[in-house]
């Protein structure tokens, strides 16, 4: 028997024994199928409520280029950060969309994904960014067969390209020093302190705000990050959950902090009327946020001033990590320090230093044996 219920389209049984659902969609016939009425009907709802909210419906002349373009706008923009999603968007727009765009989504195969990465590294690029091109499109297509629009995802069915890790070299003290030298003295010389010395991420560094600062508690509140999104500095909220921390300082680096509190008094002085009291701990000489890739830029001419070899702005924070570790500081502490979502991050990235924690660990055992 087949018989029709309210807002369901029609429901019928066929002569296979399979239950059929037709229904309209933007003007056009759809069918779906299933063992149960039941089931078909949940299909059809299902995809009822998805034409809704404007993600495609299985079809097969959807091409990849429209599937990525929908799943940018109805998926990725509303639940990710800006910059996340321009790094969606440029691989797709740049990469994903010319070599695959033009493919049917039901006829993507491995073979064909395989060859794109294969063109890209031929064309010059690293294997690391072919490796986020790869990602960007497993996870495209990982929506894709939640949506019901594909049965599988075929980028997980191609292996990664192979990448050469980055490998965190450990700070010495005396290297430390010879950085805190170099800086010393520059309008600076606090940011890089407070770096080096609690491990922030630049962008989290130039979002501090004074209010962020618990003089009393000698403690720093972390609870947002500055980028540059659509050419502007802007603020945005921290990478997870984990990044908003509060962490204590040293009292040498509250000493610098007061310093600079200190120092950008007289520069607001000096700039009158100019300066544009929006509360940055490290701002220009007018008060306005500072751009990440001028203090880059900084940071290696006073090295090179110093006779000092290239230094990565953000090997601060590893520096920061390693020195805390060889002191035997805890893995646990290490990760809340720097805000990193889950241990195997922190023991993963510094397991180098683990011989001089084990050396440590294997010290003070003898300050607790007998004899």
């Amino acid at each position: 028997m087949s018989r029709r219920g309210n807002n369901e389209g029609t429901v019928r049984k066929r002569p296979d024994g399979r239950w059929e659902a037709r229904f309209s969609v933007d003007g056009r016939q759809r069918s779906t199928y299933a063992r149960t009425r039941a089931e078909v009907v949940n299909k059809m709802r299902q995809a009822q409520r998805q034409a809704d909210s404007g993600i495609p419906l299985s079809d097969e002349r959807l091409t990849v280029g429209q599937f990525l373009a929908s799943w940018l706008e109805t998926y990725v923009r509303p639940s990710v950060r800006p910059s996340t999603y321009d790094s969606y968007e440029q691989h797709v727009r740049m990469h994903l969309t010319p070599t695959l765009g033009r493919l049917r989504l039901a006829k993507l195969s491995p073979a064909h994904v395989q060859a794109m990465m294969n063109a890209k590294l031929a064309a010059g690029l690293s294997p690391r960014t072919v490796l986020h091109i790869r990602s960007t499109l497993r996870r495209s297509l990982g929506q894709a067969v939640k949506w019901g629009l594909v049965p599988r995802n075929v980028a997980t069915l191609v292996d990664p390209p192979k990448v050469t890790r980055y490998k965190v070299e450990a700070l010495s003290a005396e290297r430390a020093t010879q950085i805190f030298a170099a800086v010393k003295g520059h309008r600076l010389e606090a940011l890089f302190t407070v770096t080096l010395s609690i491990g922030l991420r630049q962008g989290e560094a130039l979002a501090l705000k004074w209010d962020d600062v618990n003089w009393t508690a000698a403690e720093l509140k972390v609870h947002r990050a500055l980028q540059r999104i659509n050419g502007e500095l802007t603020l945005i909220q921290p990478k997870s959950e984990r990044s908003r921390r509060t962490i204590p300082l040293p009292s040498k680096t509250v000493e610098a902090l007061r310093q600079h509190r200190a120092r950008q008094g007289r520069e607001r002085l000096l700039a009158g009327t100019d300066w544009k009291d929006e509360g940055f701990v490290f701002s220009t000489s007018v008060g306005t946020p500072m751009d990440g890739s001028n203090v880059t830029r900084i940071f290696q001419r006073l090295l090179k001033d110093a006779g000092l070899p290239p230094h990565r702005f953000h090997d601060l924070r590893h520096d920061c990590a390693t020195l805390l570790l060889a002191q035997g500081v805890p893995m646990r502490v290490v990760m809340e320090t720097l805000g990193h979502s889950q241990m195997s991050l922190t023991a993963d990235t510094y397991s180098h230093v683990l011989p001089a924690m084990q050396r440590v660990a294997a010290d003070r055992m003898d300050d607790i044996l007998p004899g």
